[in-house]
């Protein structure tokens, strides 16, 4: 009977249906609407939020609707009497439809001959909000869409009886109305239209702001009022009068609100965000694992590894060392060894110039800094550092083996013609005796060490690759990686940006946070190589680097033209990767101001000074320490290939005194002695008259915005091995 009177009250309202007028086709109508319990209503989705390390929301995913359901405790009842007020009266009387409410549409809308007022409730308004698809407004079709929606409001109110069932489809509907757009983005629910209008949270709305959202689902483009305030501030007011019939309110707080101005507060609270290239390196991996719609519209928190911190620690480190105007840009980025987690990923460049994340899309050259992947792939052979010597010397020849001509010298050319060892060709950066290392080692087989430590970007097995000149150059996050692989006694690891997510269920996905490690060196292996990377720092090139306080390993890098300058350490606890240029150009660093001077930019001048600043301040000091010897001690041999030379290393490398070179043992857990820090050495690496020393053009080492380069002059394009790598 509810659903006849329902029918005829709809089918009286319009004349030229009149024929149609039938109790059976009412019911028949009614009937054919689905069964509610077979129904899936329509997720209309929540925006996903992504914070830091410590919970500070970094911001929220982009997205064309913006939505966040909160429970019925955070809606204020000053919200849910204006929407009930103005929407449907007798919500809190009828089960679901409306009767008289109908029935006075239908009289009104005959008296004016067009549709001025609806018969539609509030739970009618929900049933199309979550389950119609079909939005047809006009003729038959219309009609039986509104009694096919009054059926299910019943069913629904059936389902969800009593003052608690009502409280239920009210908070429901305030969480899927939509308000209006703005700005391109529209706002679905009460909590997001509060943000976009008026900047706070739904809880902290007022009366009049609350009267406001509450005459919006009706016309939400008509009444918005960042294009209509007039006709917004008089539904607004329509609004207050209702509620002031239904003794909501009092005249006198009627009055105070018709009073009160329409004060709108446009809010950045949807677009705002905090760390932007971390949280779009973040984004970019979870549409990765979840697909683009579930993470703009699946509600997911996401927690992240970074460190606040020393994110502003490495932008402080940065900004202090590159002071000047035309001084040249930074990236840095630190990873946990232990955890693989992401700490910091911070560059100079201001994201609202520049969305390219130098630390993870700039490929560059890396110089020298590639000097110690061609070093493990000789300690995995068996190699001995400390008695494997080549004669420090200007190469000038072609190779047999590569076809590849070889023109190289060590940095300004001191080359002293005596045998080096290994070890102090890492201490010096000795561009000669890493290049003869490599052509007996073989390219191919360097590369295939370059891909078990994490390097993913092209390698064309070139024997300038040894000396950083790669055709198209690597990010610091993955010379971070490989890096890593060193410091955590030969693990190759998956750098981790995402600690957990949880979805709108409360169901928690720890998946991405999960340590992916494969055993690629012995512990034995990196500790010779770590060996020579603490030398380096205290006495080598990487002198402005040693913290003093805390065991420190690294290594420098300078590219062809001082295009690239480097400086990769680590510390037990934290590996850190500083990068200097100009991006997405040759220029060269031959003439740049920085706080401890000018002139050429190499390695161990800004980059090991930036390092130098930024762990000191990042680490605990307590937790310092020496890297433990391995259990299982490297023994390694003499390497005598076409190159290596038989001779005993020198004792006095060109240009060291004599007091502060001499070669660790094999074995050895104690560093040579470290020379003040406050007085560094020159800071120069090998690679200053070319990209790891080798004269090649200047587009062998930088990569172009776009399009392949040539391959660099005088090299004989070898076939090398690059599988992939997890």
């Amino acid at each position: 009977m509810r659903i006849i009177l329902l029918g005829l009250g709809v089918i009286a309202s319009v004349a030229v249906i009149g024929a149609l007028v039938g109790i059976g086709w009412i019911v028949s109508v009614a009937n054919s609407a689905p069964d509610l319990s077979k129904l899936k209503p329509k997720d209309p989705g929540e925006n996903s939020t992504i914070y830091a390390a410590d919970g500070t929301r970094l911001g929220v995913v982009q997205a064309d609707i913006l939505r966040k359901p909160i429970p019925s405790s955070s809606i204020p009842a000053v919200m849910k009497q204006a929407t009930v007020a103005i929407e449907d009266k007798r919500f809190y009387e009828h089960g679901g439809v409306d009767f008289e409410g109908i029935v006075r549409a239908a009289v009104k809308n005959l008296e004016s001959d067009e549709t001025v007022q609806g018969g539609s409730t509030l739970t009618m308004q929900l049933i199309k909000n979550l389950y119609t698809e079909d939005r047809t407004r006009q003729g038959i079709e219309g009609y039986k869409r509104k009694i096919r929606e009054a059926k299910l409001a019943e069913d629904l109110e059936n389902v969800h009886p009593g003052r608690a069932g009502k409280n239920w489809v009210l908070t429901k509907y305030l969480n899927t109305v939509p308000y209006g757009t703005v700005g391109g983005q529209e706002a679905v629910g009460v909590q997001a239209a509060a943000r976009i209008f008026f900047n706070k949270r739904a809880h902290d709305l007022t009366l009049p702001e609350a009267a406001l959202l509450a005459g919006l689902p009706q016309a939400p483009t008509d009444y918005n009022p960042y294009l209509h305030l007039r006709k917004a501030t008089q539904r607004r007011n329509e609004v207050l009068r209702q509620m002031l019939g239904s003794r909501d309110i009092t005249a006198a707080q009627y009055q105070d609100a018709l009073d009160s101005p329409v004060e709108l507060h446009r809010s950045n609270y949807y677009r705002e965000r905090r760390e932007n290239y971390f949280f779009d390196y973040v984004r970019k991996e979870l549409v990765r694992r979840y697909g683009r719609e579930t993470v703009r519209q699946g509600g997911l928190k996401v927690y992240t590894t970074v460190d606040l911190r020393l994110q502003r620690l490495a932008r402080a480190a940065i900004a202090s060392n590159l002071n000047q105007p035309n001084s040249p840009s930074s990236a840095v980025v630190s990873i946990d060894p232990k955890t693989g987690y992401i700490k910091a990923m911070a560059s100079s460049s201001n994201y609202g110039d520049s969305k390219f994340n130098l630390a993870t899309q700039a490929k560059r050259q890396p110089g020298s800094t590639f000097k110690m992947i061609v070093l493990m792939d000789a300690l995995r052979r068996g190699v001995d550092i400390n008695k494997t010597s080549y004669v420090s010397k200007y190469l000038n020849f072609i190779d047999p083996a590569t076809k590849a001509h070889i023109d190289v010298h060590v940095a300004e050319g001191h080359e002293s013609n005596k045998p080096k060892s290994l070890f102090e060709a890492v201490v010096s950066s000795d561009n000669t005796v890493f290049q003869q290392l490599d052509l007996d080692l073989g390219p191919k087989t360097v590369t295939q060490t370059a891909r078990d430590m994490g390097i993913t970007s092209h390698l064309d097995s070139y024997p300038a690759e040894a000396l950083g000149g790669l055709t198209y150059g690597v990010s610091p996050l993955e010379m971070a990686r490989a890096y890593v692989t060193i410091n955590d006694g030969g693990k190759r690891i998956k750098p981790i940006s995402i600690t957990k997510v949880v979805f709108p269920d409360g169901r928690v996905d720890t998946s991405l946070s999960r340590r992916q490690t494969k055993k690629v060196f012995t512990d034995g292996q990196t500790y010779e190589a770590i060996q020579a990377m603490k030398a380096n720092v205290a006495r080598g090139t990487g002198t402005r680097a040693n913290l003093g306080f805390c065991p420190t390993a690294g290594k420098t890098g300078t590219t062809n033209d001082f295009t690239d300058a480097w400086f990769n350490g680590m510390t037990t606890n934290l590996n850190t990767v500083v990068w200097v240029g100009f991006p997405g150009t040759t220029t060269s660093m031959t003439n740049v101001p920085w706080r401890d001077g000018g002139g050429e930019m190499f390695g161990g001048n800004a980059p090991a000074s930036i390092f130098h600043d930024f762990m000191t301040s990042a680490l605990d000091r307590k937790a310092c320490h020496d890297w433990p010897k391995p259990q299982v001690p490297f023994v390694g041999t003499p390497f005598f290939g076409k190159y290596a030379v038989s001779g005993a290393p020198s004792s006095t490398p060109d240009g060291q005194d004599p007091t502060t070179t001499t070669p660790a043992t094999p074995g050895s857990s104690t560093a040579p002695a470290v020379p003040d820090a406050t007085t560094p050495q020159n800071g120069k690496d090998g690679g200053g008259t070319g990209s790891g020393g080798t004269k090649y053009p200047p587009q062998a080492y930088e990569s172009p915005p776009q399009g392949a380069p040539a391959a660099p002059k005088g090299t004989a394009p070898a076939a090398g091995a690059t599988p992939t790598t997890p």
